[in-house]
């Protein structure tokens, strides 16, 4: 799981800093950005620019100058994400990508993609930004390395928006399953080793079926929750009968209870061999439906349904897969309570994006080194 046990614990604040922000152009980038880590991991409560240049730093002028580092500097944070999956593969080794939208309640209405929504797992309508997460699944838990921001119409749309909040051209998705595409699409590129598979629920965000269709044509492995209405399509397991041109699609529910019967008569497990609608012109390969028996906030009470194109894992590695994307809720509590999730002073996009790559490079040091504690925090001139 870990690379080593030694590397771990020789690790330090700064030494993760220093190969993390190694291609930050200027050298003032590089100690802002390892200071405003080092401020994450210490300072206790609500993470304003205030509180945490207090605590590393004695000068008047420090939490202006951290504003200034995270709202204004022209850095990429493509380069410090790329940089931050390549650390955490040093560490352990992810066994699958876990993607996921997060609600980030916001006053106001100034805040860079903020509007009003329905957060399921609130349970009412919220002034909120919503952003996607992608985690890495590892043996100390997810480890959060990749974020997008959805963009409402009115903020895509809106020139004087755009140019106020400096929302670059190149942001124009306007799904959640547009979202978490894209994030897959970033993992695959700055991955070390073989693409992972993509676990992901969009429940009550997005629409799954665009997100299968879209994980589909890309060839990629998948483990996605669906609604127990999503029309699929019957079909049989590799060797048996299979479906045909004029197999009608049927609620996904309705499916699962009809094979279930069928293979729980035959001393099998539980699940249903399906296809996905969309797919009929696209995708020779059946894939699995099957249910996570545990109910969860907002889920159904019979549990929620998943479709996976891994047909050959047993169902307990599936289930295992299906866990650690419920675990992201415990790593975004974290990222919360602990780090300044939700603590972001500023308006502008860049600034939102700057912020989320630092809150995730100290989660990723304090989960990968947990053994260690923080070494003293430098004094920032």
């Amino acid at each position: 799981m870990f690379v080593q046990q030694e590397t771990r614990k020789s690790a330090s604040p700064s030494a993760f800093a220093e190969e993390l922000f190694r291609r930050l152009p200027r050298a003032d980038q590089r100690r802002w950005a390892q200071t405003y880590l080092q401020a994450l991991l210490v300072t206790p409560g609500k993470k304003t620019m205030r509180r945490l240049a207090a605590s590393v730093s004695d000068s008047p002028t420090a939490s202006q100058a951290l504003h200034q580092f995270v709202n204004a500097s022209p850095w990429l944070w493509s380069e410090v994400r790329e940089d931050l999956v390549w650390q955490v593969n040093r560490y352990a080794r992810p066994k699958a990508w876990t993607i996921a939208p997060v609600v980030l309640p916001k006053r106001g209405t100034k805040s860079c993609g903020v509007h009003r929504r329905f957060a399921p797992e609130l349970g009412r309508s919220v002034s909120c930004q919503l952003a996607i997460g992608a985690f890495l699944s590892t043996g100390v838990g997810e480890v959060p390395v990749d974020w997008s921001l959805h963009l409402p119409g009115a903020w895509l749309d809106d020139p004087v928006l755009r140019r106020r909040a400096r929302i670059p051209e190149a942001a124009t998705a306007r799904s959640v399953a547009a979202g978490v595409l894209s994030l897959a699409d970033h993992l695959v590129a700055r991955s070390p080793h073989r693409p992972l598979p993509v676990v992901a629920d969009i429940s009550g965000h997005g629409d799954p079926g665009e997100l299968l269709h879209g994980l589909s044509a890309r060839g990629r492995e998948f483990v996605v929750a669906v609604p127990p209405g999503l029309p699929l399509v019957p079909d049989g397991p590799p060797r048996g009968p299979r479906w045909s041109e004029s197999t009608p699609a049927l609620p996904a529910e309705r499916l699962l209870r009809a094979q279930g019967k069928a293979a729980a008569r035959g001393g099998r497990s539980g699940s249903a061999w399906v296809r996905l609608a969309v797919e009929r012109n696209m995708d020779p390969r059946p894939c699995r439906l099957f249910v996570d028996p545990r109910p969860g906030p907002g889920k159904p009470r019979t549990g929620q349904l998943w479709i996976t194109n891994l047909i050959h894992r047993p169902t307990e590695e599936l289930l295992g897969l299906v866990r650690a994307q419920a675990a992201t809720a415990d790593t975004l509590h974290s990222l919360a309570a602990d780090f300044g999730l939700y603590d972001f002073e500023g308006r502008s996009y860049p600034g939102w994006h700057h912020h989320m790559t630092l809150v995730s490079a100290a989660f990723a040091y304090h989960s990968l080194t947990a053994d260690l504690a923080p070494s003293a925090a430098l004094r920032s001139a």
